[in-house]
């Protein structure tokens, strides 16, 4: 009896549940706008614009995957990358916006990340009012 009572605590113990996973990180989002500018651009013939952007997602994705945590049992990191398909009817005019819209969502995010982290989506924000200059 006495030994039960005392290994109670430890069964517990080894019986917690695992942490909740991390928050989704800031960048993913930023990824995504990439990729969907990437894919915009390459449908309306804009092929530096969407090499560009294609760049910005590569590195963008390169930091989520190094900040995420792995899964134990887990060889690879965890992507978030996937492929955009343009819009339906993409053209070259709604390039421009999607392009500032990605540069504000940058801009924005500079304020709130890890200092190791600004330089990097701050060259994005800068990428994005170069590639607008250049279109416009």
């Amino acid at each position: 009896m006495l030994l039960a009572t005392a290994t109670a605590p430890l069964a517990v113990a080894c019986t917690t549940s695992p942490p909740p996973p991390p928050p989704p990180d800031p960048l993913a989002e930023l990824v995504k706008a990439a990729l969907s500018d990437a894919a915009l651009a390459a449908a309306v013939g804009a092929s530096e614009t969407a090499a560009a952007r294609t760049e910005h997602a590569t590195r963008l994705q390169a930091e989520v995957d190094r900040a995420t945590p792995r899964v134990p049992g887990s060889s690879a990191p965890p992507t978030t990358s996937a492929a955009a398909a343009p819009p339906a009817g993409a053209t070259r005019e709604a390039l421009v916006p999607a392009l500032r819209a990605a540069q504000k969502q940058a801009g924005d995010l500079v304020a709130s990340v890890e200092p190791h982290r600004v330089g990097l989506v701050a060259s994005v924000a800068a990428g994005c009012a170069s590639l607008v200059e250049a279109l416009s």
